[in-house]
């Protein structure tokens, strides 16, 4: 059933005389939606009301409705609508909902299977287990052993027989095998090779007559590669945890779909920004023959639909309540004004980039870098409300970790001071290291003396770093950090972060330390 036809890295042709019992299937795809119900930014953060009024933003859960509903309509035959898991985590909706919401829509939907992400755990193995209770759809992953928790066993099947027009086809599911790591699959949850796994299970389908198989992974495309070199019978597969667009699209790291070891790899981005479709032609035997298609953008020309955006509506009235949630206490006012966090150090930027230190301390990591411009509002002493937090940082961003040589560092506070005159965002606050900038200097060399834990920073060590996604995806000017070694930028909510850090240490209470030194 591999396929041996490939004409392209960004399409497949149909040979010449195909015969009559050919059979061709629309696949409509998504991944790492991260509750991204409401509309978002360019910058995949929130989207203001006024903005998306004015057809700025992406996505949302009312543009996908439209999307797939109007893709099903068209499609010329049948079709499968699949998911590549992380619906879960990203958004004020998760923390209100869990994954109810993500069941509510995904079942209105009609979606055919999903697989298991690595946050779909960040509630626990009970966090899937109510998921699993609302869908109607299976949920799949060959590569855990669910057996001993008694939430989940019996619930995730490795994999599905899917058979629209009476054509069977198998989709089978693999999960990152580092997700204890990344979120909370507890210990009876148990990873397996996600290339031995998904093996085996192409061996008993194709054992049982299934000759259309399709891996639906939460792996990454640098796995779904190596699944593809090392696993055998495969047709299609298509990933996610990579948040990788491909496309012929500004910034697409690879066509669509990308080629390896004859076999196509599908990935849609992220955060309901894109919703992938595709479209493919098997033959008699089970052999891919053609396949064309492309991610499709959910800008300002998908209109919302009218229902879905009500829903949303209602559904987002709570979370008024939620934002007026006492969180911690500071013991006197955290400045976090922006013409004060865009020029010299300041006491909300010592207070991020210590949190984001302090919560992955344990990973080797060294430094924080936090943008100025993330920084959107100081906070008054006493009470500190969740809103307040969310008003300093209001993005959705989330952790992002990393590693970049010394001189990678330094470029970066280059970056990030080079705009001071005209009061950039880019400017940086720090925490595990010190720097001097002379503003008079000509921008790229007004950085000099970086410290990193009490030592001259070596520019040929590598360094680990935490930041947020924005900056570590090159927002700001920061492109120094977009292909930094072992990034990974799916770690908690920033404004999360903050707030659980001012809450273990309070009454918190704010301040400078010199760890930025502006020459006069």
């Amino acid at each position: 059933m591999s396929l041996r036809l490939m004409t392209s890295a960004a399409a497949l042709s149909l040979v010449a005389g195909v015969a009559s019992a050919d059979y061709s299937l629309t696949i409509l795809h998504t991944n790492d939606f991260h509750d991204r119900f409401e509309p978002i930014s360019k910058y995949d953060s929130t989207c203001r009301a006024e903005d998306n009024a004015e057809g700025k933003c992406f996505g949302g859960i009312a543009r996908m409705v439209t999307a797939i509903n109007d893709a099903k309509a068209a499609a010329p035959g049948d079709v499968l609508l699949l998911d590549a898991g992380d619906m879960f985590q990203g958004s004020l909706f998760f923390t209100q909902y869990g994954g109810a919401l993500a069941a509510e829509f995904m079942n209105a939907l009609d979606y055919d299977a999903m697989a298991v992400g690595n946050h779909e755990f960040d509630k626990g193995p009970e966090g899937l287990s109510d998921f699993l209770d609302l869908v109607e759809f299976p949920v799949l992953s060959a590569n855990i052993d669910v057996s001993q928790n008694n939430m989940l066993a019996g619930r995730v099947a490795k994999s599905v027989v899917l058979e629209p027009g009476g054509q069977k086809i198998g989709v089978i599911s693999v999960l990152a095998e580092d997700t204890a790591e990344t979120s909370s699959p507890g210990e009876t949850v148990i990873f397996s090779s996600i290339v031995s796994a998904a093996q085996a299970e192409v061996d008993a389908l194709t054992a049982d007559g299934v000759n259309k198989i399709i891996l639906l992974t939460h792996v990454g495309l640098p796995a779904d590669k190596r699944l593809a070199d090392e696993v055998s019978g495969v047709d299609l597969i298509i990933g996610g945890h990579s948040h990788t667009l491909l496309g012929d699209m500004e910034r697409a790291k690879g066509p669509y779909p990308t080629i390896q070891n004859d076999v196509p790899i599908l990935q849609a981005y992220a955060y309901g920004k894109y919703l992938g479709e595709v479209n493919v032609t098997f033959d008699d035997d089970g052999n891919l023959t053609a396949l064309t298609g492309a991610p499709k953008l959910l800008d300002a020309s998908v209109a919302e639909d009218a229902a879905t955006v009500a829903r949303v509506a209602e559904l987002a009235q709570p979370l008024e309540e939620m934002r007026a949630k006492v969180v911690a206490e500071t013991a006197e006012a955290i400045e976090g004004d922006r013409s004060v966090c865009r020029a010299v150090e300041c006491p909300m930027g010592n207070l991020v980039a210590d949190a984001m230190l302090d919560r992955v301390k344990d990973q080797g990591i060294e430094i924080a870098i936090q943008n100025g411009g993330g920084l959107r509002a100081s906070i008054d002493a006493g009470e500190v409300t969740m809103g307040e937090v969310l008003t300093v940082l209001p993005f959705q961003n989330t952790l992002s970790t990393f590693e970049v040589s010394g001189a990678t560092i330094v470029a970066a506070l280059e970056n990030g001071v080079s705009q001071m005159e005209e009061g950039a965002g880019r400017f940086p606050q720090v925490a595990g290291m010190s720097y001097t900038v002379d503003p008079s200097a000509e921008a790229g060399s007004r950085i000099s003396g970086v410290m990193v834990g009490g030592a001259p920073i070596d520019m040929e060590k590598v360094y680990g770093v935490v930041s947020n996604n924005y900056v570590r995806n090159g927002g700001d000017g920061y492109k120094m950090f977009v292909d930094a070694a072992n990034a990974y930028d799916f770690g908690p909510d920033l404004a999360d972060v903050a707030a659980e850090f001012i809450a273990a240490n309070a009454p918190y209470t704010p301040y400078t330390d010199g760890r930025i030194t502006v020459k006069e």
